[in-house]
């Protein structure tokens, strides 16, 4: 398990604990790739994450052994930057029996019960577990000054936005 109570004294493991208990949403990167936005769900000190055909897409994710996660504060900015390893569960696992049925029961917009989805999630999902790591813990003071931010990426889905349609002619002064 992770040691975050060997090292609260300097109070950053407590920010760090706290974002997890109250993470709903975190940002993850795997290697340099750009991070993805993904909902999640506080298990102890770890995050559960699914990913998979018909739930959120996350490339390379199921297939990392470590991954780095954002996770923001009550205000809706950064607070703390990790390094996690990322565990696959294993459906016939104790592990997978205990946490799908939760992760389930907070999916929003599911078709179907919980046995259901996580029945599908069984079949051709990924159930993950990421479990920070201590020695890489970034936490507000020393996060920097920059916003993080990134540039959008492109996508088809654009569409060029054309002049306004007039219907009568705009007499200028």
């Amino acid at each position: 398990m992770v040691r975050l109570r060997a090292w609260k004294d300097d109070g950053v493991a407590g920010v760090l604990e706290e974002a997890i208990k109250k993470a709903s949403i975190a940002w993850i990167s795997v290697g340099d790739g750009p991070a993805y936005a993904l909902w999640c769900m506080p298990v102890e000190t770890s995050l559960a994450v699914i990913t998979g055909p018909g739930e959120q897409f996350a490339p390379g994710l199921a297939e990392a052994t470590r991954a780095t996660i954002r996770l923001r504060g009550d205000h809706g900015g950064l607070i703390v930057r990790t390094e996690a390893t990322v565990t696959r569960l294993d459906p016939s696992g104790e592990e997978w029996a205990e946490v799908a049925p939760q992760l389930a029961g907070k999916r929003l917009n599911a078709s179907g019960s919980a046995e259901e989805v996580t029945a599908r999630w069984a079949a051709g999902c990924a159930l993950l577990r990421l479990t920070p790591v201590d020695e890489t813990l970034l936490a507000a003071p020393d996060l920097g000054a920059d916003s993080g931010a990134a540039a959008p990426r492109e996508t088809p889905a654009r569409v060029p936005t054309r002049k306004p349609f007039r219907l009568h002619k705009v007499v200028r002064r």
